[in-house]
């Protein structure tokens, strides 16, 4: 059923939390890629990727806190 994520037909997937983390990861990679650059696409770009490595932020706590509900309880 899913490719990337842990379930009983991908039990060697990945969890949400770690897929979250390397998206971020890249983003981070790609924002060193924009910082010097003074157009103003560039800085739009800029602020959108720090926007979403906020969001990333997010979603990587709400699914740690799933990964510990499923394991603990």
């Amino acid at each position: 059923m899913t490719k990337l994520l842990v379930s009983e037909t991908n039990p060697k997937g990945y969890t949400t939390e770690t897929v979250l983390g390397i998206i971020r990861s890249d983003i981070v990679a790609r924002l060193q890629k924009y910082s010097g650059d003074p157009r103003k696409e560039a800085r739009t770009v800029l602020d959108n990727n720090i926007r979403i490595l906020q969001l990333l932020g997010e979603a990587i706590t709400l699914a740690e806190a799933n990964t510990r509900t499923l394991t603990d309880g």
